[in-house]
């Protein structure tokens, strides 16, 4: 099943200069976030990806064209091998089954219309996957495709607690305050960037669309998309704050988000999956290019 990976926005919360690395390639560790985006879709057998590139597209294909193994995998170095000079033998490897297609999809350009110009690239699935390219998860992937293949919807989005430390201000008509109440203690959810699509989804869809605030309202609207309610951990990569969040759990070893590693607790809970028009998911507020 074919993962589409929206990596084109210009990521200005993340950025400290005209010359910054694309958010996708803002790394955790050793590796970019993009990567681990990559590596839980793999954990569950998904390594076909189609990366729909834009403001630093030519960052996003060098680090690939120039991929170093040895960065995240042990190995053994050998000084003076059979062919001269060293030798490396990798004792395990990240990407040697990964196919990557690299699409251009342009600058200033809205994630629905990203993933109209990649339509050609998912060939005969009807199924896939897709993901903003800058948000992780543990959830259990593999039980909601396997949720989702079972209905007749054309999609379906991660439906996850607010992040945000704001709180809602209640005001009457006369300016006095009526109450305080914390966004994550409402009862509300946000896009988690997580969908499960399917080919129809681009019925839904017209030249230079969101992906959300058009495909998946519309598909809502006719009864036809899904929500997956979801509990389990979460976490955006937004501004320098998260990215600072997301660095310090990579740095204790505390990486919930790392599926293919066998040192971490059992997966999360199966989610619960509901028809969107009956649950309130709040979209998710993005740059058109992201």
């Amino acid at each position: 099943m074919k993962v589409v990976l929206f990596c084109g926005g210009l990521g200005m919360r993340m950025r400290s200069g005209p010359d910054s690395l694309p958010k996708p390639m803002t790394p955790i560790g050793s590796r970019p976030v993009l990567w681990h985006i990559m590596k839980y879709y793999a954990h569950f057998g998904h390594t076909e990806f189609i990366l729909c590139l834009g403001y630093g597209a030519s960052a996003v294909k060098d680090y690939f064209l120039d991929y170093r193994e040895t960065h995240s995998n042990d190995f053994v170095l050998t000084q003076g091998g059979t062919k001269g000079g060293a030798e490396v033998e990798l004792l395990s490897s990240d990407i040697s089954d990964w196919r990557i297609t690299f699409v251009d999809t342009g600058a200033d350009t809205a994630i629905g219309e990203r993933l109209r110009r990649v339509r050609r690239y998912l060939g005969d699935d009807e199924v896939f996957l897709a993901n903003y390219g800058d948000v992780l998860t543990d959830a259990p992937m593999d039980r909601i495709v396997e949720d989702f293949v079972a209905t007749d919807a054309v999609g379906s989005l991660l439906a996850v607690d607010p992040q945000d430390s704001f709180h809602v201000v209640k005001i009457d008509a006369d300016g006095m305050l009526q109450g305080i109440e914390p966004v994550a203690d409402m009862e509300m959810r946000i896009n988690g960037g997580y969908f499960v699509l399917r080919q129809g989804i681009f019925d839904y869809l017209d030249e230079g669309d969101d992906l959300v605030m058009d495909g998946c309202v519309r598909a809502a609207r006719d009864g036809r998309f899904r929500a997956v309610r979801f509990d389990g951990f979460w976490a955006p990569m937004d501004t320098l704050k998260e990215r600072n969040a997301l660095e310090e759990l990579y740095r204790t070893g505390r990486c919930p988000w790392a599926v293919w590693r066998d040192d971490r607790p059992a997966l999360a809970p199966v989610p619960a999956s509901v028809p969107a028009a009956r649950v309130p998911v709040a979209p998710r507020m993005r740059a058109v290019g992201a």
